[in-house]
């Protein structure tokens, strides 16, 4: 080995270590290159852990037989909108803590987090409520067979029921990631997903297919727990203080003003995904169901770390917009651009060419493996594009620009990836391959959308 290359490994070791034991960093200031590396790698292990947990857990469940495949699939089809109230809450805060943090003032980033805490808990109690009464009805509407339902309504109501885990993990993390705290948010979420994985199998040989919603209920929990005791504890940028919790209707109503176009965001993507699957489930039955949720699993494998790696790229917009270094953060923009670009390169080669060992893995019955290979291998062709279109829209939201990129989704995926989707596997009979081609269509062209929005540059005169 020579003396230069034991000296970049030695570097790179450096940097690695670095980024995962959770430093304070100045992102404002310094290279570039090694703000993105130290904020990117906690976020993809973070989010790549969430990862391999929604693979192990379609793993154990896929034993349970197509049903419960189909049950999982729905219900994790419509708690996508959950997880949009969570990413909205989140990118709220992480927008407004970034820009305090940013403009030298953690006191203002810590209050403005406690009272989207407060937000938070007010919309769990209803998320929570309506989803446990309601579970067997939201499995019909979802287009479930009444063996679906009978089988899986138990899962549903108690992962709808349980939705303050899921939204307090994401918001709470949203805040570390704000201050600059990636490693915290990377440990909380790996606590949460390992316990998650020890916890499926065995609850699911005692419990069935509940065992599954009740691990990964006690997984969530206990990262929740994990982070609000760093998050009061005070070892980092941010220092929490019970009394920030009293509600404070000024900034209360300044986190609604951010987080609303964030959550609609995702609403709307959220719901788009919905009558997707509602598509699939009618036009090619239970069985191109189950295909398509064992791809989807699959595609959120390689998405989740990549969406990591878009939200180093918010982190950095807010600081250096709060420290008045716009064109450093355009620079960590593209910089964190071509990175994911790269990143989501090698997950499409890999699905292109390898799709059908991949599918093969989740389930046995050829059926399945024929339409989850078909899923995996269209769907995928786009993965390229839709790394970027995430780091652009992430660097929107970032800057607390929340609202184009609102409308940015309602266009991309409700004017056109729906309409399209119906156009192929109605009107032209394409069934559910119609369904499949119109995901990579619809994310080309939000990314298109996305890209043209942030050159035009209407992100960097936002207040925050």
């Amino acid at each position: 080995m020579t003396f230069s290359l034991r000296s970049r490994l030695q570097r790179l070791y450096r940097l690695v270590r670095e980024a995962l034991r959770g430093d304070v960093h100045d992102y404002t200031r310094g290279s570039i290159r090694k703000a993105v590396f130290l904020l990117a790698l906690p976020m993809i292990l973070e989010l790549g852990m969430e990862s391999v947990f929604a693979v192990v857990d379609m793993f154990f469940v896929g034993k349970l037989g197509e049903n419960a495949i189909a049950t999982v699939g729905l219900t994790e089809s419509v708690t996508t909108l959950v997880y949009s109230i969570a990413i909205g809450l989140s990118t709220a805060a992480t927008a407004i803590v970034a820009r305090r943090v940013g403009e030298k003032n953690p006191e203002a980033a810590a209050q403005s987090g406690a009272q989207s805490l407060v937000l938070a808990l007010a919309a769990t109690v209803i998320l929570s409520m309506a989803g446990a009464w309601w579970a067997p009805d939201i499995l019909r509407l979802m287009g479930a067979s009444e063996a679906v339902v009978r089988e899986g309504s138990s899962f549903t109501r108690i992962m709808l029921g349980s939705s303050g885990s899921v939204v307090f993990l994401f918001l709470i993390n949203g805040i570390f990631r704000g201050a600059g705290d990636a490693a915290m948010a990377m440990k909380s979420l790996w606590i949460a997903s390992l316990i998650n994985i020890l916890l499926d199998p065995i609850f699911i040989h005692f419990y069935g297919l509940e065992g599954a919603a009740i691990a990964t209920v006690i997984g969530r929990s206990t990262g929740v727990a994990y982070q609000c005791y760093h998050l009061f504890k005070g070892d980092g940028v941010l220092r929490m203080r019970w009394p920030y919790l009293r509600p404070h209707w000024a900034e209360v109503r300044h986190v609604v003003h951010i987080a609303w176009p964030a959550t609609l965001q995702f609403i709307i993507a959220s719901g788009s995904w919905i009558v997707l699957a509602r598509l699939v489930a009618e036009t090619g039955g239970t069985t191109a169901s189950a295909g398509y949720q064992v791809a989807i699993r699959n595609v959120v494998f390689f998405i989740l770390p990549a969406w990591g790696l878009s939200n180093a790229a918010a982190t950095l917009v807010g600081q250096n917009l709060g420290a008045g270094a716009i064109d450093r953060a355009v620079a960590s923009v593209r910089i964190t651009a071509w990175y994911n670009a790269v990143f989501m390169a090698g997950g499409m080669l890999l699905f292109l060419f390898f799709a059908a060992p991949i599918i093969r893995i989740f389930s046995p019955d050829p059926a399945v493996i024929a339409y989850g290979t078909q899923a995996l291998r269209i769907i995928g062709a786009g993965y390229i594009f839709y790394g970027i279109g995430m780091v652009m829209t992430q660097a929107l939201n970032g800057a607390g620009d929340t609202r184009t990129p609102t409308w940015i989704n309602l266009v991309g995926f409700w004017f056109f990836q729906v309409p399209l989707a119906y156009l192929l596997a109605k009107l032209l009979q394409w069934k559910e391959t119609g369904v499949f081609i119109a995901i990579p269509v619809a994310e080309t062209f939000i990314a298109l959308l996305a890209w043209y929005f942030f050159r035009k540059g209407g992100w960097k005169k936002v207040s925050v």
